[in-house]
């Protein structure tokens, strides 16, 4: 893989995404950024989890003009979810800079919306659903596009979109430069390229199984307010001596580290907001082992190379395949064994079998754990912990209060008070978190094409289609 310093980028745009974390690019930004810079219009084949919002954000940055207070690039995306994600990451890339990117979906307040149209971003990334409405009401004008991206393109088709994105694509400059991404390249695909493209070139990447063999992979379906029960009582009964917890955002992040330490557990959190002096010293800790506990974030959680992480919890499921094959990449380094366990909420099953699918890797279901268990778990530990000091002949300096104690009590009174004595008690201090929307699953929104309404623009013969207010 080539880094992103070979791939001809400007300082601005190699140290924003640098500072996200990235160090080499994937196989579908190292094929497609080069073509996107040269100009050409591109059909990239590619899943999610591939890194292409990067493979065709990075080379839109590149070309935009932070110093035009106009909107230069569109990316049109099937669902709200999408939008928000990548737009995230469009302003991660143009940071530096100067470019700004602005979601746009049906569901949020349009008023508002129009009120952040004003300050004039560089990009938008919007569902064609409300791009169309924003078009009628001329708060979107496209007529200085100059890239256009379409995301998932297979998967806005199956919606019954495709006459939106004619419609939206024949308001745009014909001399614009277009770059269409999709999983599959069916017919329909293949016609909207031959009547909206010019001459594209073709980048395909087949997505890889997960090649850690020695990652022991399952999940547990459980409702959203009791995962944290089902996270302490995972670790009371598996006593990792190691362990990163994942969750979504900042605030599930820092509420996660809070409540672990209320119940004793040793935990520390990292996300994005963290100077880099206080990121550091809790991977110094955590590496010297006086952290059991690393919450963190994705982007956080970039570049992490720790050996001896024996367990990966997923508190929330990753947003795409990639960052789950990152995440459980944590552990089962080096040869050793890891395991990879994931909390789903009944609504993200579609989510998982997403990951099940593009990673080629079947992940096992789990019975929720109960206080048994850990109790269990907590004892077994204890007995472990004096067999390892046994057999290290750790214990000789106190062979002469052992040989005092039994002159007084039997062995096995005495034995038993010790392990009482040493044994963890799972701890239900209550704990409060804030619950997190889930995933919303693609299959879900698929189901929402037949629920399409006809809508036309003012001054317009054309007729086409579009989800109001579920796009």
């Amino acid at each position: 893989m080539s880094s992103f310093y070979e791939l001809g980028l400007s300082p601005k745009v190699t140290e924003a995404v640098l500072n996200m974390g990235f160090e080499e690019a994937t196989p579908i930004q190292e094929k497609t950024i080069p073509i996107a810079l040269a100009g050409k219009d591109l059909i990239g084949q590619a899943h999610t989890g591939t890194g292409k919002t990067a493979a065709f954000g990075i080379p839109m940055v590149e070309k935009l003009s932070g110093e035009l207070e106009q909107l230069q690039g569109l990316v049109i995306t099937p669902t709200r979810e999408l939008a928000v994600q990548v737009a995230e990451e469009l302003n991660k890339i143009g940071q530096a800079k100067g470019i700004r990117t602005l979601p746009v979906y049906g569901g949020q307040d349009i008023v508002r919306q129009i009120r952040a149209l004003k300050k004039k971003p560089h990009i938008i990334v919007g569902t064609p659903g409300r791009l169309m409405d924003h078009m009628r009401r001329k708060t979107i004008r496209l007529d200085d596009i100059k890239i256009v991206v379409l995301d998932e393109a297979d998967e806005m088709l199956n919606m019954g979109f495709v006459e939106d994105i004619e419609f939206i694509l024949g308001e745009t400059p014909q001399e614009r430069q277009t770059l269409l991404f999709s999983a599959t390249l069916a017919k329909q695909i293949q016609d909207l390229a031959q009547r909206f493209m010019r001459s594209p070139e073709f980048v395909g990447i087949k997505a890889k199984g997960v090649t850690v063999p020695s990652i022991d992979q399952s999940y547990i379906e459980v409702q959203e307010k009791q995962k944290f029960e089902v996270l302490s009582t995972l670790l009371d009964i598996q006593s990792p001596e190691l362990a990163i917890v994942f969750g979504r955002t900042k605030r599930r992040v820092d509420e996660l580290s809070e409540a672990l330490n209320k119940r004793g557990y040793s935990a520390e959190g990292i996300h994005g907001d963290l100077t880099q002096s206080k990121r550091e010293s809790v991977l110094r800790q955590f590496k010297e082992g006086t952290i059991e506990v690393l919450v963190a974030t994705d982007v956080a959680a970039r570049g992490l190379d720790i050996s001896g992480v024996t367990h990966v919890y997923n508190f929330d499921i990753p947003q795409d395949p990639e960052s789950y094959v990152h995440r459980i990449g944590r552990t089962g380094r080096a040869g050793e064994k890891g395991e990879a366990i994931t909390l789903v909420t009944p609504r993200e099953i579609n989510h998982l079998r997403l990951i099940e699918r593009i990673t080629k890797h079947k992940i096992n279901r789990m019975p929720v754990p109960t206080i048994r268990d850990a109790i269990a778990g907590q004892q077994r530990a204890t007995v472990e912990k004096l067999m390892r000091i046994v057999e290290e002949e750790g214990y000789k300096q106190y062979q002469g209060l052992a040989k005092d104690l039994l002159a007084e009590t039997d062995s096995i009174t005495l034995l038993a008070a010790a392990l009482k004595l040493l044994t963890k008690e799972p701890d239900r201090t209550p704990v409060q978190l804030t619950e997190e929307r889930p995933l919303r699953s693609k299959k879900a929104s698929a189901s929402n094409k037949n629920a399409r309404n006809k809508r036309a623009l003012p001054g317009t013969k054309k007729r086409f289609t579009g989800v109001r207010g579920k796009n």
